[in-house]
Order: structure tokens, then C-alpha cells, then sequence
């Protein structure tokens, strides 16, 4: 059977798409998603090497796109100013911005003494946090919303998470045997990130508008990555779909919101999470 054409108003042939933590989980498949639907990719990380053997297995994919890697420290405004000018120098322009770069800290499940609990949380870990997956979506929003604010108007897309509007349910990483003050937790600085970059989505879209940038949100649920079983069945209870997500399947949102399939959609948060935020 043959594919039909993809609507018009999902079209990016001929745009540019920068997505930062690019060689990380879902980074490469929101790059994937917009080199689907015609757009160049940028594959912007600090971690060159990954996000340079990324692009190649999407360039291999789709032979008629540009896949570019870009190193690119998210923290640094200098690293920022200077991967806008080397797009821009070699792709021409820029239409697309997705803010996905992050540190997902991840739960010690051993029942040692760790310093993911509140009282024992490091200020220098706090500090660097925030500094990759909220004032590095700050820095990038700047220089390259800026970019496209003088250029006729384009995209820029949150990744937050359905944490955004959630509270971590600590239950979900509890181990048996454990006192109560030793049990492993999700630290406070994933929650307060995600639900900052809401906030920095409602200001930009507003701030922007008249430019033609709009600016909106995405908020996935847990993805499966090779969890404990005992985690994943733990979280499939909390959501009515029943299960993780497969990590492909917010390609399709990203393709709305990265489109002009989603051109009166702006300054919104779109959670995707299989229902767990409904209950």
C-alpha cells in the first residue's frame, strides 16, 4: 500500500530544526520526527562524538536531509552565540528550536545513604542542574529565538515532563527493609526544572508573539529504558493506559507542535503521560 502525502501544514522541507541534548534518549528521536517531515537537523550537545554518530544514522535514513552535529554547551552564553552563527553560516537560517537538553538524575535503588534526599541535596548539584535544563533553555531561547524574531518568525519547544505538573510520587522508588530517612527518592531539582520551563514557555510565547515565535511545551511520561521491573510495574499502576511509554511514540506530537499543523497552538503545555495526570 502506498504512504500518502503528509499534509501541507506538516511540511518543514527546506527548515532548519536545532535540538539540544541530541545525542542523549529522546533528543535523536525528536530529530528523527522533524527529519520525517523534511527538516534539517541539528544535534546540538556537549557530547560531540554522540551527537556526530546520531547524525549519521539519520542522515543514512533519510539520504535527502542534512543531519549536523553541533557541540554545544547549553550553560555557556558564548557556546550558545557561537552554534547559532555556525547554523545560520552553514544551514542558513533556523525555524525550529527544541529545548530538550537536560540532567535526569536518576534514583539510587541500593538503599545506601545518598544526596538525593531534600536534607542531604547538594547546592552544587542544584546549581548544575538548573543550570543545563533551565538556564540552558534560557541561553538558547536567547540567542536563537532571537535570531528568529528578526527573521520572519519561527518554533521553540519545551521538553518538560509530566512532573511539570506533578509531584514525584516517592512511593514509586521505595525499598523494602530501608528506614524511612535512607530511602531513595527523585531529587527536587528534576519537578522544579520541568515546572520552570512551563513558565519560561508562557513568557517567551507571549514576549515573541508579534514576531511570529511561538513557543509551547511538551510534557511526556515515564519512557521505558531498560528499567527495574519492579519500577515499571510500580509506575504502570499510576497510569490508566496501563505502561511506559515507548520512546518513538511523542514523534507524532512533535511533529504538530514543531509545524504549522499547530500555528494557533502557543504558550501551552501539552502533557502526554497515558492518562497518569488524570487521575
Amino acid at each position: 500500500m502506498s504512504r500518502l502525502p503528509l499534509p501541507v501544514c506538516f511540511d518543514l522541507s527546506g527548515k532548519v530544526a536545532v535540538i539540544t541534548g541530541g545525542a542523549g534518549l529522546l533528543g535523536p528521536q525528536h530529530a528523527r520526527a522533524l527529519a520525517e517531515i523534511g527538516a534539517n537537523v541539528v544535534l546540538a550537545d556537549i557530547d560531540y562524538e554522540g551527537a556526530a554518530e546520531k547524525a549519521r544514522q539519520l542522515e543514512s535514513d533519510y539520504g535527502n536531509r542534512r543531519a549536523l552535529p553541533l557541540k554545544l554547551d547549553v550553560t555557556d552564553p558564548v557556546s550558545a552565540r557561537d552554534g547559532l552563527n555556525t547554523v545560520v553560516s552553514q544551514l542558513g537560517g533556523i525555524h525550529v528550536l527544541v529545548n530538550n537538553a537536560a540532567i535526569d538524575p536518576k534514583v539510587q535503588e541500593d538503599g545506601v545513604v545518598e544526596s538525593s534526599r531534600l536534607e542531604h541535596f547538594p547546592l552544587e548539584q542544584w546549581r548544575f542542574q538548573l543550570d543545563v535544563g533551565l538556564t540552558g533553555a534560557f541561553l538558547c531561547s536567547q540567542a536563537f529565538g532571537t535570531w528568529m524574531a528578526g527573521h520572519g518568525g519561527g518554533c521553540i519547544l519545551n521538553i518538560a515532563s509530566d512532573l511539570s505538573v506533578l509531584a514525584p510520587d516517592q512511593r514509586l522508588y521505595r525499598k523494602s527493609g530501608v528506614p524511612e530517612e535512607r530511602q531513595p527518592v527523585k531529587p527536587v531539582t528534576y519537578s522544579v526544572i520541568k515546572t520552570a520551563l512551563v513558565g519560561l514557555t508562557r513568557y517567551l510565547a507571549t514576549y515573541w508573539a508579534e514576531k511570529g515565535v511561538r513557543v509551547n511545551a511538551l510534557s511526556p511520561g515515564g519512557v521505558y529504558a531498560g528499567q527495574s521491573d519492579e519500577f515499571v510495574a510500580r509506575l504502570s499502576q499510576l497510569i490508566p493506559l496501563g505502561r511506559m511509554a515507548r520512546e518513538e511514540e511523542y514523534r507524532a506530537a512533535i511533529q504538530f507542535l514543531c509545524s504549522d499543523a499547530s500555528s494557533y497552538m502557543n504558550g501551552q503545555n501539552i502533557v502526554m503521560d497515558g492518562g497518569r495526570s488524570a487521575w
